[in-house]
């Protein structure tokens, strides 16, 4: 999709949902949408105003983090990137500000807070939860060395950072092997992170720690390769084929394959999976097992799972989220009137991603998904070249446009 076709596809779900008709099995239909995040958001566009739908969220805002390197950099304000809620109460919709903490779906059944919520869909963006186990020593260092990868978190990360920028030392930044969430961000965080550290002309360096033989995801390893080796080469230094066996808190080193890396602090970015909740509800181990092209569990016809707790080979990106959620979203309405699934190749949502390369440039990253059936997704990642201060700007039209047209 050409970002001014975005645009103006964003321009017509900003009044999605809103004052639409529906018919009396739409109006009767029980839909629990469990995240109200990126995918969440996308599935309440679909279906505000045309069912009965409750979202349960248990943050008073919405936190972008697509973009949010920007404000833990300091070159943008938080508020830049937060939103209220208040399209729920236009759109009518039932929101429960609490934890998920068990779905029965025998009786179809969400449990919240003490509060037993009955659906006859159920919609799940439950985002991701990090694999601290599988790094030995993690627990003990988590303060030192937070992830910052779901929506709130970024602030630790920005303390930890503020400190380095005042003492100096190793800032560690690490990538895991896909999948994980946003894929070039721990890069991205890395060269934000040089370039500030430049400017204040602070005594150190970032330490990369790439479990990864090159960059990833792989069109983008070239792009990425030059601005870590000639760019921010003072800044940074590269560990590519790098894994982190252990963590020694007290000493404050990690123990790499590669050998001891010392650190002041760090972003560590762990492995990750979808929570807990998908494996006690037996929706999947790792990751959530959803059938292509619809996002329906392969455990319960009732059940869709969107985003990245989603076991789906795309990246992990907030507007591929968005996109499944407004799919799933005209899923459940189609079959609430009983239309039929259409049959063949069928497009599945794509995604503009941007990769930050200084507070004023990105590299813009188009992705297109198709899913053909019995040979299963076609994917094409289109990369920029270079970053450019042109990319740098669109990225904030396009992050503007999408939180417009998920909560304006």
């Amino acid at each position: 999709m050409k970002r001014r076709e975005f645009i103006r596809f964003l321009s017509g779900m900003a009044a999605l949902g809103l004052a639409l008709p529906r018919s009396r099995a739409q109006a009767q239909a029980r839909v629990v949408v469990v995240g109200a995040g990126w995918g969440g958001l996308g599935a309440v566009r679909a279906l505000g105003g045309r069912v009965h739908l409750t979202v349960v969220e248990p943050n008073p805002r919405f936190m972008s983090c697509p973009l949010s390197i920007h404000y833990i950099v300091g070159s943008e304000p938080v508020e830049t990137f937060q939103r209220g809620y208040d399209l729920f109460a236009r759109l009518g919709v039932n929101w429960v500000r609490e934890r998920v903490s068990a779905i029965d779906r025998e009786r179809r059944v969400v449990v919240a807070g003490g509060e037993r919520i009955p659906y006859d869909y159920l919609v799940l963006s439950p985002g991701v939860e990090y694999m601290e186990e599988a790094i030995p020593g993690y627990g003990e260092a988590r303060e030192l060395l937070p992830v910052g990868f779901r929506a709130f978190e970024q602030t630790a990360v920005k303390e930890r950072f503020e400190a380095f920028l005042e003492r100096g030392g190793e800032f560690v930044v690490s990538v895991p092997t896909p999948p994980y969430r946003c894929p070039p961000a721990p890069y991205e965080r890395a060269m934000l992170f040089a370039e500030r550290m430049r400017a204040r002309r602070v005594r150190g360096r970032i330490i990369l720690i790439d479990a990864n033989p090159e960059p990833v995801p792989a069109p983008l390893s070239a792009p990425v390769r030059r601005l870590l080796t000639e760019r921010y080469a003072q800044e940074i230094e590269y560990l590519p084929g790098a894994t982190i066996e252990r963590i020694d808190a007290a000493s404050r080193r990690i123990q790499t394959s590669l050998g001891e890396v010392p650190f002041t602090g760090g972003n560590l970015v762990l492995p990750m999976r979808a929570p807990a909740l998908i494996r006690q509800a037996g929706l999947g181990e790792r990751w959530a097992a959803v059938r292509l092209p619809d996002f329906q569990s392969q455990a319960d016809e009732r059940i869709f799972i969107v985003g990245d707790a989603a076991g789906v080979p795309v990246p992990k990106a907030g507007h591929f989220a968005f996109g499944a959620g407004v799919q799933v979203g005209q899923t459940i309405l189609a079959r609430l009137e009983g239309r039929a699934t259409p049959a063949g190749p069928q497009e599945l949502p794509g995604a503009i991603c941007w990769m930050a390369a200084s507070s004023k440039e990105s590299i813009r990253i188009n992705v297109t998904n198709s899913f053909v059936p019995g040979e299963g997704v076609r994917q094409r990642i289109e990369v920029e070249p270079t970053p450019s201060e042109a990319s740098g700007r669109a990225a904030f039209e396009w992050g503007r446009s999408m939180w417009s047209a998920m909560l304006g």
